[in-house]
Protein backbone atom coordinates (compact mmCIF):
# COMPACT_ATOMS: atom_id res chain seq x y z
CA UNK A 1 0.00 0.00 0.00
CA UNK A 2 1.64 3.65 -1.23
CA UNK A 3 2.52 5.56 1.58
CA UNK A 4 0.76 8.93 2.64
CA UNK A 5 2.57 11.78 0.26
CA UNK A 6 3.89 14.80 2.42
CA UNK A 7 6.17 18.06 1.59
CA UNK A 8 8.97 16.24 3.02
CA UNK A 9 8.42 13.38 0.32
CA UNK A 10 8.80 16.39 -2.19
CA UNK A 11 11.59 17.47 -1.16
CA UNK A 12 13.68 14.57 -1.00
CA UNK A 13 12.47 13.78 -4.29
CA UNK A 14 13.79 16.82 -5.46
CA UNK A 15 17.37 15.73 -4.21
CA UNK A 16 17.21 12.23 -5.04
CA UNK A 17 16.61 13.25 -8.55
CA UNK A 18 12.86 11.67 -8.85
CA UNK A 19 10.26 12.73 -11.21
CA UNK A 20 7.17 14.02 -9.42
CA UNK A 21 3.91 12.84 -11.31
CA UNK A 22 0.63 15.09 -10.55
CA UNK A 23 -2.73 15.25 -12.18
CA UNK A 24 -5.86 17.09 -11.96
CA UNK A 25 -9.14 15.26 -9.90
CA UNK A 26 -12.12 17.03 -9.26
CA UNK A 27 -14.68 14.20 -7.95
CA UNK A 28 -14.66 10.98 -5.82
CA UNK A 29 -14.48 7.88 -8.60
CA UNK A 30 -11.87 9.50 -11.02
CA UNK A 31 -9.44 10.67 -7.43
CA UNK A 32 -9.92 6.86 -6.50
CA UNK A 33 -8.64 5.39 -10.25
CA UNK A 34 -5.56 7.89 -10.43
CA UNK A 35 -4.46 7.73 -6.45
CA UNK A 36 -4.89 4.10 -7.44
CA UNK A 37 -2.37 4.01 -10.23
CA UNK A 38 0.20 5.68 -7.90
CA UNK A 39 0.04 9.51 -8.56
CA UNK A 40 2.19 11.42 -6.68
CA UNK A 41 -0.15 14.69 -5.94
CA UNK A 42 -3.43 15.50 -7.28
CA UNK A 43 -4.70 19.07 -7.82
CA UNK A 44 -8.06 20.05 -7.55
CA UNK A 45 -7.84 22.79 -10.05
CA UNK A 46 -9.73 25.48 -10.91
CA UNK A 47 -9.42 24.01 -14.30
CA UNK A 48 -12.56 22.44 -13.59
CA UNK A 49 -14.23 25.47 -14.79
CA UNK A 50 -13.34 24.62 -18.33
CA UNK A 51 -13.54 21.16 -18.35
CA UNK A 52 -16.04 20.44 -15.94
CA UNK A 53 -18.42 23.44 -15.84
CA UNK A 54 -18.18 24.18 -19.26
CA UNK A 55 -17.01 28.19 -18.77
CA UNK A 56 -14.77 29.49 -21.33
CA UNK A 57 -11.76 30.27 -18.89
CA UNK A 58 -11.11 29.96 -14.96
CA UNK A 59 -12.37 33.29 -14.01
CA UNK A 60 -16.26 32.62 -12.84
CA UNK A 61 -15.13 29.76 -10.33
CA UNK A 62 -15.71 30.58 -6.76
CA UNK A 63 -14.60 29.02 -3.83
CA UNK A 64 -17.63 27.54 -3.17
CA UNK A 65 -17.37 25.26 -6.00
CA UNK A 66 -13.78 24.54 -4.67
CA UNK A 67 -14.51 23.37 -1.84
CA UNK A 68 -16.89 21.00 -3.24
CA UNK A 69 -14.87 19.27 -5.27
CA UNK A 70 -12.23 19.39 -2.50
CA UNK A 71 -14.09 17.48 -0.74
CA UNK A 72 -15.07 15.04 -3.51
CA UNK A 73 -11.89 14.26 -3.91
CA UNK A 74 -11.18 13.85 -0.42
CA UNK A 75 -13.74 11.34 0.27
CA UNK A 76 -11.76 8.91 -1.72
CA UNK A 77 -9.14 9.05 1.26
CA UNK A 78 -6.44 9.46 -1.59
CA UNK A 79 -2.49 8.83 -0.54
CA UNK A 80 -1.71 11.43 -2.49
CA UNK A 81 -1.09 14.89 -1.62
CA UNK A 82 -3.77 16.75 -2.26
CA UNK A 83 -3.38 20.64 -3.16
CA UNK A 84 -6.61 22.91 -3.95
CA UNK A 85 -6.62 25.96 -6.27
CA UNK A 86 -7.47 29.36 -5.13
CA UNK A 87 -9.48 30.56 -7.60
CA UNK A 88 -9.87 34.40 -9.14
CA UNK A 89 -10.47 37.01 -6.25
CA UNK A 90 -9.86 34.44 -2.90
CA UNK A 91 -6.56 35.66 -2.59
CA UNK A 92 -5.97 39.16 -4.41
CA UNK A 93 -7.95 41.46 -2.59
CA UNK A 94 -6.36 41.31 0.47
CA UNK A 95 -4.25 39.03 2.64
CA UNK A 96 -7.00 38.52 5.66
CA UNK A 97 -9.23 37.26 2.82
CA UNK A 98 -6.32 35.01 1.57
CA UNK A 99 -5.79 33.44 4.88
CA UNK A 100 -9.41 33.06 5.76
CA UNK A 101 -9.89 31.65 2.06
CA UNK A 102 -6.97 29.30 2.25
CA UNK A 103 -7.98 27.88 5.70
CA UNK A 104 -11.05 26.93 4.34
CA UNK A 105 -10.06 25.52 1.62
CA UNK A 106 -7.88 23.46 4.46
CA UNK A 107 -10.50 23.05 7.23
CA UNK A 108 -13.87 22.45 5.15
CA UNK A 109 -12.35 21.03 1.71
CA UNK A 110 -10.03 18.60 3.28
CA UNK A 111 -6.76 19.87 1.28
CA UNK A 112 -3.34 19.63 2.35
CA UNK A 113 -1.86 22.52 0.29
CA UNK A 114 -3.31 25.28 -1.67
CA UNK A 115 -1.79 27.25 -4.95
CA UNK A 116 -1.69 30.50 -6.19
CA UNK A 117 -0.81 31.68 -8.97
CA UNK A 118 1.27 34.73 -9.38
CA UNK A 119 4.84 35.55 -8.51
CA UNK A 120 6.17 39.01 -7.21
CA UNK A 121 2.60 40.40 -7.43
CA UNK A 122 2.02 37.12 -4.96
CA UNK A 123 4.67 36.82 -2.67
CA UNK A 124 2.95 38.75 0.95
CA UNK A 125 -0.32 36.32 0.31
CA UNK A 126 2.17 32.87 0.33
CA UNK A 127 3.88 33.90 2.88
CA UNK A 128 0.65 35.22 5.18
CA UNK A 129 -0.97 31.87 4.09
CA UNK A 130 2.63 29.75 5.29
CA UNK A 131 2.56 31.55 8.48
CA UNK A 132 -0.56 29.96 9.29
CA UNK A 133 1.52 26.55 8.12
CA UNK A 134 -0.82 26.23 5.37
CA UNK A 135 1.64 24.57 2.65
CA UNK A 136 1.44 26.99 -0.80
CA UNK A 137 2.09 25.87 -4.77
CA UNK A 138 3.18 28.93 -6.41
CA UNK A 139 2.05 29.18 -10.01
CA UNK A 140 4.35 31.22 -12.31
CA UNK A 141 4.92 31.76 -16.15
CA UNK A 142 1.15 31.05 -18.07
CA UNK A 143 -1.37 31.81 -15.00
CA UNK A 144 -4.63 31.58 -16.94
CA UNK A 145 -6.24 34.05 -14.08
CA UNK A 146 -4.09 36.24 -15.76
CA UNK A 147 -5.24 35.56 -19.16
CA UNK A 148 -6.44 39.31 -20.29
CA UNK A 149 -3.78 40.81 -19.01
CA UNK A 150 -1.70 38.48 -21.50
CA UNK A 151 -3.51 38.76 -23.97
CA UNK A 152 -4.75 34.77 -24.49
CA UNK A 153 -2.87 32.16 -23.30
CA UNK A 154 0.88 32.86 -24.64
CA UNK A 155 3.99 31.42 -24.25
CA UNK A 156 5.58 33.62 -21.56
CA UNK A 157 9.60 33.91 -20.82
CA UNK A 158 10.64 34.47 -24.79
CA UNK A 159 12.25 38.12 -24.45
CA UNK A 160 15.23 38.72 -22.00
CA UNK A 161 13.29 40.73 -20.50
CA UNK A 162 10.11 38.36 -19.67
CA UNK A 163 12.68 35.38 -18.50
CA UNK A 164 14.51 37.77 -16.36
CA UNK A 165 11.00 38.42 -14.61
CA UNK A 166 10.28 34.97 -14.66
CA UNK A 167 13.46 33.69 -12.62
CA UNK A 168 12.58 36.59 -10.26
CA UNK A 169 9.07 35.54 -9.81
CA UNK A 170 10.04 32.24 -9.02
CA UNK A 171 13.05 33.31 -6.27
CA UNK A 172 9.97 35.48 -4.55
CA UNK A 173 7.81 32.59 -4.98
CA UNK A 174 10.29 30.62 -3.16
CA UNK A 175 11.63 33.23 -0.60
CA UNK A 176 7.83 33.42 0.27
CA UNK A 177 7.73 30.32 1.75
CA UNK A 178 5.95 27.98 -1.60
CA UNK A 179 7.17 24.15 -0.86
CA UNK A 180 6.77 23.99 -4.88
CA UNK A 181 6.26 25.78 -7.90
CA UNK A 182 4.07 25.20 -11.19
CA UNK A 183 5.98 26.54 -14.46
CA UNK A 184 3.23 27.21 -17.15
CA UNK A 185 4.07 27.89 -20.64
CA UNK A 186 7.56 28.92 -21.00
CA UNK A 187 10.83 27.81 -22.97
CA UNK A 188 12.29 24.60 -21.71
CA UNK A 189 15.65 26.23 -21.20
CA UNK A 190 14.38 28.83 -19.31
CA UNK A 191 12.14 26.17 -16.90
CA UNK A 192 15.81 24.11 -16.42
CA UNK A 193 17.38 27.49 -15.18
CA UNK A 194 14.92 27.92 -12.87
CA UNK A 195 14.79 23.99 -11.87
CA UNK A 196 18.53 24.68 -11.55
CA UNK A 197 18.56 27.54 -9.11
CA UNK A 198 15.38 26.55 -7.21
CA UNK A 199 15.95 24.53 -3.96
CA UNK A 200 11.73 23.81 -4.35
CA UNK A 201 10.54 21.07 -6.76
CA UNK A 202 9.47 22.75 -9.97
CA UNK A 203 6.45 21.26 -11.74
CA UNK A 204 5.93 21.57 -15.29
CA UNK A 205 3.10 22.15 -17.77
CA UNK A 206 4.18 22.80 -21.15
CA UNK A 207 7.67 23.65 -19.63
CA UNK A 208 9.85 20.93 -21.08
CA UNK A 209 11.44 17.95 -19.54
CA UNK A 210 13.70 19.41 -17.21
CA UNK A 211 11.38 20.38 -14.01
CA UNK A 212 11.39 18.37 -11.28
CA UNK A 213 7.78 16.83 -12.08
CA UNK A 214 5.14 17.30 -14.76
CA UNK A 215 1.07 18.11 -14.51
CA UNK A 216 -1.78 17.36 -16.98
CA UNK A 217 -5.60 17.84 -16.49
CA UNK A 218 -6.86 14.03 -16.37
CA UNK A 219 -9.59 15.18 -19.38
CA UNK A 220 -7.08 15.97 -21.60
CA UNK A 221 -4.69 13.08 -21.09
CA UNK A 222 -8.11 10.54 -21.63
CA UNK A 223 -9.16 12.60 -24.75
CA UNK A 224 -12.31 13.60 -22.84
CA UNK A 225 -12.15 17.44 -23.33
CA UNK A 226 -12.93 18.76 -27.16
CA UNK A 227 -13.06 22.64 -26.14
CA UNK A 228 -9.10 23.00 -27.02
CA UNK A 229 -5.63 20.78 -27.34
CA UNK A 230 -2.40 22.76 -26.30
CA UNK A 231 0.93 21.49 -27.51
CA UNK A 232 2.19 20.52 -24.13
CA UNK A 233 -0.61 17.74 -24.06
CA UNK A 234 0.10 13.84 -24.74
CA UNK A 235 -2.94 11.62 -25.00
CA UNK A 236 -2.89 8.23 -23.09
CA UNK A 237 -6.43 7.38 -24.26
CA UNK A 238 -9.19 8.78 -26.18
CA UNK A 239 -12.25 7.59 -24.22
CA UNK A 240 -14.44 10.15 -25.95
CA UNK A 241 -15.53 7.98 -28.63
CA UNK A 242 -15.73 5.10 -26.60
CA UNK A 243 -18.37 7.00 -24.38
CA UNK A 244 -20.19 8.08 -26.82
CA UNK A 245 -20.48 4.44 -28.24
CA UNK A 246 -21.67 3.30 -25.14
CA UNK A 247 -24.27 5.90 -24.87
CA UNK A 248 -25.78 5.50 -28.16
CA UNK A 249 -25.85 1.39 -28.07
CA UNK A 250 -27.67 2.22 -24.44
CA UNK A 251 -30.36 4.40 -26.57
CA UNK A 252 -30.56 1.50 -29.17
CA UNK A 253 -31.83 -0.98 -26.82
CA UNK A 254 -34.35 1.33 -24.84
CA UNK A 255 -35.75 2.51 -28.23
CA UNK A 256 -35.46 -1.42 -29.17
CA UNK A 257 -37.06 -2.86 -26.15
CA UNK A 258 -34.07 -5.29 -25.83
CA UNK A 259 -33.16 -3.82 -22.36
CA UNK A 260 -33.47 -3.84 -19.62
CA UNK A 261 -33.81 -7.46 -19.68
CA UNK A 262 -35.07 -10.51 -17.53
CA UNK A 263 -31.79 -10.61 -16.02
CA UNK A 264 -32.34 -6.80 -14.92
CA UNK A 265 -35.31 -7.77 -13.00
CA UNK A 266 -36.81 -8.21 -9.47
CA UNK A 267 -38.73 -11.09 -8.90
Amino acid sequence: MQKKKTVLDFQKMKADGEKIAVLTSYDFPMTGLIDGAGIDMILVGDSLGVVVAGHDNTLPVTMEDMIYHTKAVMRARPNAFVVADMPFLSYQTDLTSARLNAGLLVKDGGAAAVKIEGGVNAAAAIAAITEMDIPVMGHIGLTPQSLHRMGGYKVQGKGDAQAEKLLEDARAVERAGAFAVVLEGIPMGLAARITEELTIPTIGIGAGPHCDGQVLVIHDILGLCSKYSPKFVKRYAELAPIIAEACANYIADVKGGTFPEERHCFK
